[in-house]
């Protein structure tokens, strides 16, 4: 199993020298990757109308592409996957161009996390439909497939129309995986259908046990191998119980999870510090290398 960090922007420092040694540290421990959420906007809760969301604009989201990128500068092994992107608000060219790019500065590192997302705030500033946004996702799929493996691309579809063209360079994982977040059945079917693997944000195996029976039916439908499927739930630090978070582990490993992340934030930590000693406690007491 790859074990890897949730980065914990929402309680980080923003400056250059927190981030490199937040990816430094989580390299040099033995953490294989690290995973971050993604929001372009955040919206003002004492906007007209209200708002009712997890975060506000008062929340820092760095871009994933560009804190990947500056990741992979001073790393040579960690993987990156976005938990998730938030895909159809998002131009399917450039995102290609964008993960291509990263895929090859990180050295075939990068997994491409996706969902549809619940900011329709963030749709409407960025001049996209929030009603279509499953489908357009389905089609913006295969566009980033053709995209990452043919030279040129000559495609027309509902919602794009690529003249005979092609990005350059290419990434090194052609084409680069596609794992899918959400819990909603539309997800799991379309994960089956098109997906490389699922990211569950269920506490524990033993919660997310219906979803994955469900899973393994529309894989099963669809002809694929659950063996080849990738999983990667998520580990929340809490309390710090590590004999609590190593009962975690061993029920997701046992549940055929491929990957999982620590999450540290919403335990309380105020400093960059904090959470660092708790990745480093975690590294410890699992042996990472």
């Amino acid at each position: 199993m790859h074990i890897g960090l949730v980065y914990p922007q929402t309680e980080y420092p923003t400056d250059p020298a927190a981030v490199r040694d937040y990816a430094q540290t989580a390299e040099a421990l033995g953490y294989t990757h690290v995973l971050a959420y993604d929001h372009v906007l955040g919206a003002n809760p004492d906007r007209p109308g209200g708002w009712s969301g997890p975060y506000t604009h008062r929340d820092p989201f760095m871009e994933p592409f560009v804190l990947f990128t500056y990741m992979a500068a001073v790393t040579t092994r960690l993987g990156f996957i976005p938990g998730i992107l938030i895909l159809p608000q998002r131009e399917t060219a450039l995102v290609a161009k964008q993960a291509a790019t990263l895929d090859v500065l990180c050295g075939g590192q990068l997994r491409l996390g996706v969902g549809t997302g619940w900011n329709e705030v963030e749709y409407v500033a960025l001049s996209q439909d929030f009603n279509t946004r499953g489908k357009r996702q389905e089609e913006q799929l295969e566009v980033l497939r053709l995209l990452w493996t043919q030279e040129l691309v000559t495609y027309q579809g509902r919602w794009h129309d690529i003249p005979d063209a092609g990005i350059n360079p290419l990434p090194v994982q052609r084409p680069i995986p596609l794992w899918f977040g959400g819990h909603a059945d539309a997800v799991l079917r379309r994960a089956a259908r098109l997906g490389d693997g699922w990211l569950p944000g269920f506490r524990t195996a033993e919660v997310a046990r219906e979803h994955l029976d469900r899973l393994d039916a529309y894989l099963a439908e669809a002809g694929r191998d659950r063996a080849a499927f990738g999983l990667e739930p998520r580990l929340h630090w809490g309390s710090g119980d590590l004999d609590a978070l190593g009962r975690a582990l061993e029920g997701w490993r046992a549940a055929g999870a491929t990957h999982i992340s620590l999450n540290t934030m919403g335990a309380g930590f105020r400093t960059a510090a904090e959470h660092l000693a708790a990745v480093r406690r975690f590294a410890e007491q699992f042996a990472l290398d």
